[in-house]
């Protein structure tokens, strides 16, 4: 079909689910027709049903409508249903938003009617201002996938991805497959008994990648430059004999491990000293050894060995590792197990403090014990090295001093990300750089030719962002291997501390991640969140004054700027969070489907009520992640709260331009309340940094405020995770009625 030359509008009401039994939908159509606008405006008693559906496809075909509103349930639901190729579409919530939370009876008929006619305005007023994305479709989009780290992970990535049926390049530093799995003599067991250490699997899986047809693999290889986007990442693949070979990637799974904290650093633990080992020295001994009996570097036998849990690891004092690695006690019973079943007659003690063996590791940890290995609840505070060693603990059961001698003492030290440069460290040297300072110059680039591992030319960085601890950060809970970068995705030890286990589900995990960014990207679709979103960010750049406010408060490094300092949106790294837009301070950035004018027109469109009405109104932009389905289930729930607000849902918090709030409040609401994600360090924003982003926009409005003679009470902000469906009703309620409290705004009438 193609599209005529100007738009037409078109809203349907439903009346069903109850619509239509509390509501007037006659007057919700005249609203929609002679307020809204609407060419087209028609009601159905089951507007989701396959014959509802088919009438707004016919209009779709014969009446050639370009922008559908649909006035029913909240934009969440029947999105299947509502699914219309080639024209735009709001949503008005009248089920979840009205139906469901306006408080039954006819004592509450009036505001009931008030709310829906005020939904249907808005969005009538919101597709208005719609364009249909048409896409950001690139003339060439590689569906080949970079693997960065061919240990366990990397391999286990490479595998996945090249049984789908898509190219892999798989890069390694050293000259061999493995990575620290490659170091390890046995590993812990995957499967029933569970009661024995079992062969790693390693030189198998190596000689699978290697042979596989759609793996190329670089050994003794790093990255020299990684630039573009996903679908059309360029990448310089720099050999150690020189040679640099370029490839174009759709993907990029970074797999580059751990390094084992350094015992160096524990000398009070016997770091440093002889026959003091970490796990990873042990491993040495035990492959040296082949499964004969297992000798110091002195070639002395061991007659008693004592394993120190949490070496450097779970410290409150910030010395040193302040989380615990996760495999490690796993490890010492593993390697306690080598020594027992080499002689029964070793001395093996494993001291720990909390014994952690997550799924079926307790059966693991049982076999030990009948195998005679001793667990010691203790925490170690001296070990002394040397040809007869000394552990001196405090036993947290019979809480006394005690001294264990051995042969041999083994320290569990924990993992430490290689994730590459901390940007956190880098920025300052780069702002230093560029004013000048030639020792920050030759800083910079000694970081980013040692430390950096995937060497981007992202004006935010050469690696990713990292959490504290150095893990490459990606949204824990909500977005597990999808990092700030969009397109590179993390896996592995480099993520978070794990086990090999672990490691192999994580790297499946970010493999097809990997495989739905190079999809997406192939047909211009936003990756996570929004996925399958068309639109992408476009400026009116003769409007633009170049302050790179949206260059460096995007939180995916999506924008850089051009050679006249103007920005410059690279579509395909871009999540469509509206941050950008949000941090415009003259408003030229914008979406095809989502702008400053969408959501302006849908705060302008609510009929503010005189004064003397005594009916508050309440503009509450909701994050469409968190927020806004906490509502839906609070309407699910049947709770009720105040029919006085008026609910817009937003992408981010981070979305949010000031201008929305001033307009809100010269019009004459009586507050604006923002409901975001978690902000912090243990940030449940989707965005990443979109919800902190509004927070510190906001405590900046107080001087607006003051300038309009309002109370800074006005504008709040709020923090709620999606599972807040009651603590977003009496966030509502109790706002309400500190508004109350407050009395009408004084700005009412002069909207």
């Amino acid at each position: 079909m193609n599209a005529p030359a100007t738009p037409k509008y078109a809203a349907y009401i439903c009346s069903g689910c109850g619509i239509g039994d509390a509501m007037k939908v006659g007057q919700l159509e005249n609203i929609a027709k002679r307020e809204g606008k609407m060419t087209v405006v028609k009601s159905h008693p089951f507007l989701c049903n396959a014959e509802g559906v088919q009438l707004i496809k016919d209009d779709i075909a014969n009446e050639q409508v370009t922008h559908v509103c649909i006035a029913a349930c909240s934009r969440r639901a029947k999105t299947e249903a509502f699914q219309f190729d080639g024209v735009a579409m709001s949503r008005a919530n009248l089920r979840e938003g009205v139906l469901w939370v306006v408080a039954q009876g006819k004592e509450h008929d009036e505001v009931r009617q008030e709310m829906a006619a005020d939904y249907v305005r808005m969005g009538c007023a919101e597709v208005k201002k719609m364009k249909q994305p048409a896409g950001n479709v690139k003339e060439a989009s590689s569906k080949a996938i970079l693997v960065v780290g061919g240990g366990m992970s990397g391999m286990t990535a490479a595998l996945e991805i090249a049984e789908t049926g898509y190219e892999v390049v798989l890069v390694e530093k050293s000259g061999a497959l493995g990575g620290m799995a490659g170091n390890l003599w046995k590993r812990q067991p995957f499967k029933a008994p569970y009661a024995e250490a079992q062969d790693t699997g390693v030189a198998d899986m190596a000689a699978r990648v290697s042979s596989h047809a759609q793996i190329k693999v670089h050994l003794n290889s790093t990255l020299a430059e990684t630039s573009g986007a996903p679908g059309r990442f360029t990448v310089k693949i720099a050999q150690e004999s020189g040679a640099v070979t370029d490839v174009t990637v759709g993907a990029i799974v970074q797999a580059t491990g751990f390094t084992p904290y350094d015992m160096a650093k524990l000398p009070d633990l016997g770091g440093g000293q002889a026959n003091v080992v970490d796990q990873v020295g042990l491993e040495a001994l035990a492959k040296a050894a082949k499964g004969g009996e297992i000798k110091r570097a002195d070639g002395k036998p061991v007659k008693s060995v004592v394993f120190v849990q949490c070496a450097g690891q779970r410290d409150p004092s910030g010395q040193h590792l302040s989380y615990c690695s996760g495999h490690c006690c796993g490890t010492s019973v593993k390697q306690a197990m080598y020594f027992k079943d080499q002689n029964p007659d070793i001395d093996t003690v494993v001291m720990y403090q909390d014994l952690r063996l997550p799924g079926m590791g307790e059966d693991f940890y049982r076999s030990a014990q009948q195998k005679g290995v001793i667990f010691t609840k203790g925490k170690a505070s001296k070990v002394s090295g040397g040809d007869s060693c000394n552990v001196t603990f405090k036993d947290l059961i019979l809480d006394e001093e005690n001294t264990i001698p051995a042969d041999l003492v083994v320290l569990a030290t924990g993992q430490v990300p290689n994730a590459g440069v901390d940007l956190e460290k880098w920025n300052p040297v780069v702002t230093a750089a560029e004013g000048g300072d030639e020792a920050a110059k030759a800083q910079r680039d000694e970081m980013r030719a040692t430390q950096s591992v995937l060497k981007l030319t992202y004006r935010q960085g050469p690696d990713m962002p990292q959490f504290k601890h150095g893990f490459a950060d990606s949204h824990f809970i909500c977005f597990p291997y999808e990092t700030r970068r969009t397109g590179i995705y993390a896996a592995g030890p480099v993520r978070r501390p794990m086990d090999m286990l672990q490691a192999i589900d994580d790297a499946t995990g970010a493999a097809l991640k990997a495989i739905q960014a190079v999809e997406n990207a192939s047909v211009g679709r936003a990756a996570h969140p929004r996925s399958g979103d068309l639109s992408f960010p476009t400026a009116r750049l003769e409007g633009c004054t170049q302050c790179k406010r949206c260059t460096v408060e995007c939180p995916f490094g999506a924008i850089d700027e051009d050679e006249k300092r103007f920005p410059k949106f690279n579509e395909e790294r871009c999540r469509r969070c509206g941050t950008c837009m949000g941090a415009c301070p003259v408003r030229v950035i914008s979406f095809e489907n989502y702008s400053v004018d969408t959501v302006g027109s849908q705060v302008k469109a609510v009929e503010i009520p005189e004064e003397d009405e005594e009916k508050p109104r309440i503009l509450v932009l909701a994050c469409e992640n968190d927020a806004y389905p906490a509502l839906d289930m609070a309407g699910l729930a049947r709770m009720n709260y105040s029919a006085w607000v008026r609910v817009i849902p937003v992408r981010c918090l981070g979305s949010v331009n000031t201008i929305w709030i001033t307009d809100a409040l010269n019009s004459g609401y009586d507050g604006v309340m923002m409901m975001g994600c978690k902000k912090g360090d243990e940030y449940q924003c989707h965005f990443v940094k979109g919800s902190e982003l509004a927070h510190y926009r906001m405590s900046k409005i107080g001087d607006t405020l003051k300038q309009m003679g309002l109370e800074p009470e006005r504008v709040v902000t709020q923090e709620v995770a999606i599972t807040d469906n009651a603590r977003v009703v009496k966030l509502i309620n109790d706002y309400v009625a500190e508004l109350d409290k407050l009395g009408p705004s004084p700005m009412k009438g002069f909207g």
